[in-house]
């Protein structure tokens, strides 16, 4: 390997190969150290850490290349691209990588975290509690700093404590929980709506009030059923779009 180096993944059989390990190395792209080296390794080395074919990997470099994150050159190798846009159309098909991928790789904010009583709308995904800890985040485009999205997470109170605040500077919710905290994740349900922009959210988006958002809810269980997690988070309908691809078994 290189001075680069992907994070290692688990391939889940149902999904297919290229999709996860071009998720996986997006994310790895996106939350590089910033002395990371913009050279990839070779197509056969990246195979070989991820356990496919050579074929399989240069399909997951495709789309990584349509999307502007590498540039492939005959004889050279293949180079992350140092100016690449984090805005990008979030693709969807459903696994935990895929759900770090599209949220790594924004500059982020702590905007601040505490207690809260469960709110309402959220009372069904945690009946048993009285208060949630609540962290919100503020992310911003890489080059040009403005504001893209903002998040609401409510976390159960037993988990939060396990988190380390800084580390939601740098990383995905769904990552602290996975990867730090070492939360057994086993499914995550994603609502997407269009909403207008509230007070709240078109000051910090720096949007008109009431111009169109998408609204992201998305819903994480442990292994043992319980919500562990609640994200709702507010984009600018002017920066944002998802696309779902159903495949064919």
């Amino acid at each position: 390997m290189t001075a680069f180096a992907p994070d290692s993944l688990v391939l889940n059989r149902k999904l297919p190969l290229w999709y996860q390990v071009s998720q996986s190395l997006r994310a790895s792209i996106l939350g590089r150290t910033p002395d990371a080296s913009l050279r990839l390794p070779t197509e056969e080395q990246l195979a070989g850490h991820y356990g496919v074919s050579v074929l399989t990997m240069r399909q997951a470099l495709k789309e990584l290349e349509a999307e502007g994150l590498i540039s492939r050159h005959r004889r050279r190798g293949t180079f992350i691209e140092p100016g690449a846009r984090r805005g990008a159309p979030r693709r969807l098909l459903g696994s935990i990588d895929a759900i770090v991928a599209q949220q790594s790789g924004e500059p982020t904010t702590l905007l601040g975290h505490g207690p809260v009583p469960v709110p309402g709308e959220l009372a069904e995904h945690f009946p048993d509690l009285t208060k949630v800890m609540t962290y919100r985040r503020l992310r911003h485009d890489a080059e040009s700093g403005e504001p893209t999205n903002w998040a609401e997470n409510a976390v159960r109170p037993e988990i939060a404590e396990q988190i380390r605040a800084g580390d939601l500077e740098r990383w995905p919710m769904t990552k602290v929980l996975r990867d730090e905290v070492g939360v057994r994740i086993s499914r995550i349900t994603d609502t997407i709506e269009a909403r207008l922009a509230d007070p709240e959210t078109a000051e910090l988006l720096n949007v008109p009030l009431l111009s169109p958002i998408l609204h992201y809810t998305g819903v994480t269980y442990d292994v043992e059923g319980r919500v562990v997690d609640v994200a709702r988070i507010r984009y600018r309908g002017d920066r944002f779009s998802f696309t779902v691809t159903v495949e064919a078994t």
